[in-house]
Parts: C-alpha cells; sequence; structure tokens
C-alpha cells in the first residue's frame, strides 16, 4: 500500500513497482491568480491536485508534480496573478509528461480546473500520444463540477460556491467566508461566461473585468465542510468512472498495452 499517491512523497522503489503494476499517471493542472478576498489565488491548482488524488486513490495511479502556474492573461489587472506564455504552460507539461514516460508510465491523465489552459493542453495532449506512446484523456475537472453541482450552485462562476467547495476540500483554511465582498453582478457576469463558453463561437476578452469588475462574482457564502466532502466524493467518483472507461475503449481501438484493464473498480 503506497503511503501517498502524490510523485514526490514516493522513494524510486515505490514509483518503479508502482509504474511495473499499474503506469497511470495524472497531471494537475491549475493557475495563480486571483479569486476575491476570500480565496487562495492558488485556487485552481488546489482543485486540480485534490480531485487528482481522489482519482489516483481509486484508479490506482500517481499524481505527477506539475507547476502551480496557468496560463492566465486575463487575470493580469488584479494583483495576485502569475501567468505563463502558453508556449512555456506547454513545454512544461510535455516534458514533465514524457519523463515519466521515459520510464515506463503508459496511461496518462490530465486533470484541468483552469480554462486559460485548454488549449495548451491540448496540443501538450497531442504532442505526448503521437511522440510519447502515451494513452491520453484531458479531463475539464471544473465542467465536471458544474455539469454535477452547477444547478445548486448558481454555475460555475470565478470565486463562487463551487470553487469555495473545491478549496475546502483541499485546504479548509484558507477559505475565509467572513471577508466576502462586493461580488460583481451576477446576471452580468453569467451572460458574458456563457458568451464566451460556446463551442461555436468563442470572443478573446481582454480581461476578467469584461466579466466581473470587482474580478470574481458568485455566492460562496453557502459553502460548507459536509458539502465540500459530498462534491468531492461525488466529483471523484464520476470522473474516475468516466476516465477509467475512456481508457479501455482507448485501448481496445488503439492497441495500447494489458495495464490498462488492471485498472481498480471504483468504489
Amino acid at each position: 500500500m503506497l503511503p501517498s499517491r502524490y510523485f514526490c512523497d514516493l522513494t524510486q522503489p515505490e514509483i518503479a513497482k508502482q509504474f511495473q503494476t499499474n503506469p497511470l499517471v495524472i497531471y494537475p493542472a491549475g493557475s495563480v491568480e486571483q479569486h476575491g478576498p476570500h480565496l487562495p489565488t492558488g485556487t485552481d491548482s488546489l482543485a486540480a491536485n485534490v480531485i487528482s488524488h481522489a482519482v489516483a486513490e481509486r484508479l490506482d495511479g500517481l499524481v505527477l508534480p506539475s507547476v502551480p502556474l496557468g496560463v492566465t492573461p486575463m487575470h493580469m489587472p488584479f494583483e495576485g496573478t502569475i501567468t505563463l506564455t502558453p508556449d512555456t504552460y506547454m513545454r512544461v507539461a510535455i516534458e514533465t509528461c514524457a519523463s515519466t514516460a521515459h520510464h515506463g508510465a503508459k496511461q496518462l491523465l490530465i486533470m484541468n480546473w483552469h480554462e486559460g489552459n485548454i488549449p495548451s493542453l491540448a496540443i501538450a495532449a497531442e504532442a505526448l500520444h503521437r511522440e510519447h506512446g502515451m494513452t491520453v484523456v484531458t479531463i475539464q475537472a471544473c465542467y465536471v463540477a458544474a455539469d454535477l453541482f452547477g444547478h445548486e450552485c448558481n454555475g460555475l462562476t470565478h470565486g463562487g460556491e463551487i470553487e469555495a467547495l473545491a478549496v475546502m476540500a483541499a485546504r479548509p483554511d484558507l477559505v475565509h467566508l467572513d471577508r466576502i465582498d462586493y461580488s460583481s453582478d451576477h446576471s452580468h457576469g453569467t451572460k458574458w461566461d456563457k458568451l464566451r463558453r460556446t463551442r461555436s463561437y468563442q470572443p478573446v476578452l481582454t480581461d476578467i473585468r469584461t466579466i466581473a469588475p470587482t474580478g470574481w462574482y458568485g455566492s460562496p457564502q453557502h459553502a460548507t465542510a459536509e458539502k465540500a466532502e459530498r462534491v468531492l466524493s461525488t466529483i471523484t467518483e464520476s470522473i474516475a468512472t468516466e476516465a477509467a472507461e475512456i481508457l479501455r475503449q482507448l485501448n481496445a481501438v488503439q492497441g495500447g498495452t494489458a495495464e490498462v484493464s488492471r485498472l481498480r473498480k471504483v468504489v
């Protein structure tokens, strides 16, 4: 039994044995950007990591180290935001995962919680599959959360309840609901988020103030520790079940390796 699913917590022999048992790795993708007065700048990275570890426990995988930074120029007008260029971000993701492919990792789940990372991760995933032979599934975990809990959390809002719950599941000490103040107009934020998330038309926005002049909008005050636990469990189970099935299907049509069939049944 591994003491942790985090790659950096394990010894070389533990990692080598795990790759022989089930060569599945998970790459968390988040960002460092402002999330109002009540959530940490590392909200997206915390969410990606806590979900990745919970999925790794269910699928018998390892969570790779990843930079907490993402591609987030839209938030640069506000202090607390640090952004990488798309090319830098893409290269870090590729080289991190390719290193594990060199050592025997064969299946890769990219667990993303930040929308600004999506284009770079798509290119990285393609390269890791075609150039390094990995079977890759990219999971937009923030959209999974919105699909499952948007109806009871007023959608996926920047700094809203869904994100507060994700941080609460990882680091409850970093959630400051008593500091909630100056949320931007919800109807305005929802309108612009809906516009930029359509499949057919994707406008490029100068910065987050187009969506939320204060930098955030939502209703995080309803977040509780009990709900955070339930939300994490439900999201994790959904992702683990679907990801395992997709990997099996990819294995069947692409040849792949027998190790995919060893993915543990979700409990």
